[in-house]
């Protein structure tokens, strides 16, 4: 036992002998919190940086050259420390985090503490177009697991303290506390329960403090409403929504369908070659879409189109209206090809910042466009953040998260009406088209989801191989009757698996149809067990989800299913055995 385990192992008997469980829990969110502050200003920090150090002395014409090779090189030195230090994936930062909650017994490896934080840094500052919100939250959520594993917590609690992470992080971020707190319970889908309010409040005002504390008032940006909100907007305002909500299906299809394709090249390399490109080519047409793209947020928010295309090859057309709608629309299609592209070709990053950026464009585009018109003057500003929460809601699926992060780092709280029209319409829109987010959709393909419905977060927590049962005899489709009886007088039960020679389940004999003529001994010899099989309602896999187990007997109405891999018998499982482990399972997971 080396010198911390034994440092680690002291301090938790002392801690179980001074300090109780709730105590040591909230001591424990305040730590993470600090950390996952500090984490965030530092990415912060490194990305600037960086990004200062590269470009901040370039003349325009060769800032615009450099657009050309930056992204591939920060995409380039991210797979270099990703294939040859970390050798590990950090793609999909919160995806991560929820396969941990539903299906690793919230174990996140100690090195996602720094390496996104590393790798995303040269992937953002130098023009990867994705967000640093994901690699952060990751970071904060690995925080929490290993200080909770290091501590021998249960499973839990550990769960508890990486929603504290997650908290800790987007409100260090974003200087954020109320939509660090929704976050957690809106995205990562944890319960609201009086045990683990109070350490999720620690964290999301510990990691705001330490942001305050080390960067000032510096939120990614601001805004101060010019005119109060008018009522006769409304009907936009629900426009807008919708509107948002078709977009966000946009967004959500384009991204997941061309990771999918980059998915398809095979070589590592490769994908950086292409995708890299035409990352690249796309931001030297198109300069907003470098980077994160909150400098182009703040510029619409003060209806700066200079601004936007201050670096764009169409800059003498800034002033022509039509030609502006244009340009916002090609950046709405493009957003989405850019962010696959950094992400696909080895990229690291999330989607946070560009469902923000996003929402920006659209809220603007809808409201110039409206305005172009002439029966009316909308407020650009206003539709600028209400886009972006209309936005984030409909990636996201979390309304909640959208209008309070809007209001929040915007000073927008007097737009809480349309804010709130907009998100909710927003997410409304595509929950009929999309039942998943952006994060959740590939956990959800494959069953390893955990969610707020508890019969479906029980049935997510459970292994199959937890339910199996081995204890039957199996026999050969070529045995006689009389050889059957001797083996169902030596078993204890009424199902006997049939299997071939290579072990492969062709059947199954059931007690109670053979119970006829078990006992008519002239039959011993003239009938075999392959006249008295008969084929099961449905076969279960080895690796199959527990929620996929539970339909097909809902299907068949069957009480025992056996259990197969690639064919070969396994066991079988049965409803009285699942409901037993059900039952042990959902005490465990209800408990306060």
């Amino acid at each position: 036992m080396d010198k911390l385990t034994r440092l680690v192992v002291r301090i938790a008997l002392w801690r179980a002998k001074n300090v109780s469980q709730t105590q040591f829990v909230l001591i424990l969110s305040l730590i993470i919190g600090i950390l996952s502050g500090f984490a965030a200003v530092v990415l912060k920090n490194t990305i600037h940086y960086v990004r200062f150090l590269v470009i901040g002395k370039t003349t325009a014409g060769d800032f615009n050259l450099l657009l050309l090779v930056l992204p591939m090189v920060g995409i380039l030195i991210t797979i270099v420390i990703v294939r040859y230090f970390i050798k590990d994936s950090l793609s999909h930062g919160v995806s991560k985090i929820l396969y941990a909650i539903s299906k690793s017994g919230g174990f996140i490896k100690p090195h996602n503490t720094f390496s996104n934080v590393l790798a995303s840094t040269f992937t953002i500052a130098l023009g990867g177009s994705v967000g640093a919100e994901a690699p952060i939250v990751l970071s904060g959520s690995a925080i929490g697991s290993n200080l909770g594993r290091l501590f021998r917590l249960n499973h839990k609690t550990i769960i508890q303290l990486i929603g504290c992470g997650a908290a800790g992080a987007i409100s260090g971020i974003f200087q954020a506390p109320i939509a660090g707190v929704i976050f957690t319970l809106e995205v990562l889908m944890l319960d609201l329960t009086t045990s683990s309010i109070a350490p999720l409040l620690i964290s999301a005002v510990s990691g705001t403090t330490i942001s305050y504390f080390l960067l000032g008032n510096d939120a990614e940006f601001s805004f101060f409403l010019q005119a109060p909100f008018d009522l006769n907007n409304i009907p936009f305002y629900i426009l807008l929504g919708i509107f948002g909500g078709f977009v966000s299906l946009y967004f959500n299809w384009g991204v997941l369908a061309l990771e999918q394709q980059y998915a398809k090249i095979k070589y590592i390399y490769v994908k950086w070659l292409v995708g890299g490109t035409l990352l690249s080519v796309l931001i030297f047409i198109f300069p907003p879409l470098y980077g994160e793209g909150y400098t182009t947020i703040s510029a619409l928010l003060e209806n700066d189109m200079s601004v936007v295309m201050s670096d764009s090859i169409f800059y003498f057309l800034k002033d022509q209206t039509w030609f502006v709608l244009l340009f916002l629309l090609f950046l709405m299609a493009i957003k989405v090809v850019a962010t696959a592209s950094t992400n696909g070709s080895g990229g690291v990053g999330g989607v946070f910042a560009p469902s923000l950026f996003m929402g920006g464009v659209t809220g603007y585009f809808f409201a110039k466009l409206i305005n172009s018109f002439g029966f009316v003057k909308l407020p650009e500003g206003h539709f600028t953040l209400t886009g972006m929460a209309a936005l984030m809601a409909g990636i996201m699926h979390a309304p909640l998260t959208a209008i309070f992060l809007i209001a929040e780092i915007t000073n927008g709280y007097d737009l809480f009406i349309p804010l709130m029209i907009s998100a909710t319409l927003s997410y409304l829109t595509i929950k009929n088209f999309h039942k998943h987010n952006i994060y959740t959709k590939r956990l959800a393909m494959k069953g390893e989801l955990i969610t707020h419905h508890k019969d479906k977060a029980v049935l997510t927590l459970m292994k199959l191989n937890r339910v199996i049962e081995t204890d039957f005899h199996t026999i050969r489709e070529r045995m006689s009757l009389g050889e059957l009886v001797k083996i169902i007088s030596i078993s204890r039960r009424n199902i006997f698996p049939v299997v071939n020679g290579q072990d492969n389940l062709v059947g199954i004999v059931v007690l109670d149809d053979i119970r006829d003529i078990m006992f008519n001994q002239e039959m011993y010899l003239k009938i075999t067990v392959q006249n008295l099989m008969n084929i099961p309602p449905a076969f279960i896999e080895l690796n199959e989800t527990m929620d996929g187990v539970m339909k097909k007997f809902e299907d068949t109405g069957a009480w025992n299913l056996p259990v197969v891999e690639n064919g070969k018998y396994v066991g079988f499982v049965s409803k009285s055995k699942i409901f037993s482990v059900y039952r042990r399972v959902l005490i465990h997971y209800s408990d306060e």
